[in-house]
């Protein structure tokens, strides 16, 4: 299924990748308006590039130790010559020792995964406010709201596949506060979106910055604070230090992963602090290995991450 007007470019990594397991962190939830998988070997994203629109499909081809891409619309170059930096071919973990068993077992099962860095900042941290203070199933609802709204069409394969490209900046920092209210998302959260959308010049700079830097300055956005900065980092920057402190989850999983008892922060900082470097890749492998700690009892409604961010 392709369009004659795309572009196309074989990535051969130097080493082993797993494709799914690196990119599935882009996806938003199972209804995302902006990404389609057959959850084989194809995927497919409708994302806004520096130089316009595009949609990206990505092949996974093993046997050959590639994967081939195609690309449409006026971001179609930019995200092509992007494609090292996407799949994590930049992704050094050289100095990663695995220290516990289950993260062996982890790095063996996903020896293919790297920290992918998309390089699109805003992208990632607008979706990301959403999610705070609120469950997954809300966020998401809510973002495929507003993208469906104010995004547009994406271009070749995407519009066939119904994708729609996220709102630029301008158009995220017009939508009306009753708008936001009507997707679910309250002030508390519009208004750091506003707010980044309207910075979003600055905040693109940091995906050429050193990581502590970078994170430092996504969090000088107004409600912007440390897990959400973090979760840009992990996905637009390929921070692979940049762990989840301030999430509901993922202290109490890898805790439980690693000691068979749930912790809090200062628990999972000090759980990590051998890992230095790598702490969000030892969470991402146990996350993708399906390391977590079992649930008991009712099912409650729990927000992703504590209130903080």
């Amino acid at each position: 299924m392709t369009s004659p007007a795309d572009l196309t470019r074989t990535f051969r990594p130097s080493r082993a990748l797993q494709l799914g397991a690196v990119v599935s962190t882009f996806r938003r939830g199972a209804g995302d308006p902006t990404s389609w998988t057959d959850r084989a070997h194809t995927w497919v994203f409708a994302w806004r590039a520096p130089t316009g629109p595009v949609t990206l499909r990505l092949v996974d081809q093993p046997h050959l130790g590639a994967v081939e891409a195609h690309a449409w619309g006026e971001g179609a170059e930019w995200i092509l010559d992007r494609l090292p930096h996407l799949l994590g071919e930049h992704d050094d973990d050289s100095g990663f020792e695995a220290r516990h068993e289950v993260v062996a077992q982890a790095r063996s099962r996903f020896a293919g995964w790297r920290a992918p860095a998309s390089g699109l900042v805003v992208q990632a941290l607008i979706p990301t406010i959403i999610e705070q203070r609120v469950t997954g199933k809300e966020a998401f609802a809510a973002y495929r709201m507003l993208v469906r709204r104010n995004g547009t069409t994406a271009p070749g394969l995407g519009a066939e596949l119904r994708l729609v490209v996220p709102p630029d900046p301008r158009t995220w920092a017009l939508i009306p506060s009753w708008e936001w209210l009507k997707a679910g998302v309250d002030g508390a959260r519009s208004r750091p979106c506003v707010s980044a959308a309207t910075l979003a010049g600055r905040l693109e700079e940091t995906a050429g910055m050193p990581p502590l830097e970078a994170r430092r300055r996504l969090e000088t956005v107004p409600g912007v604070g440390r897990w959400t900065a973090n979760e840009v980092a992990h996905r637009a920057l390929g921070d692979a230090d940049a762990v989840s402190f301030g999430d509901y989850h993922v202290a109490k999983n890898i805790g439980w992963a690693l000691t068979g008892t749930p912790v809090d922060d200062d628990g999972l900082a000090e759980l990590l602090e051998p890992y230095a470097g790598h702490r969000y890749r030892v969470q991402r492998l146990l996350e993708l290995s399906g390391a977590m700690r079992p649930r008991r009892g009712p099912r409650f409604t729990l927000p992703t991450h504590l209130p903080g961010r």
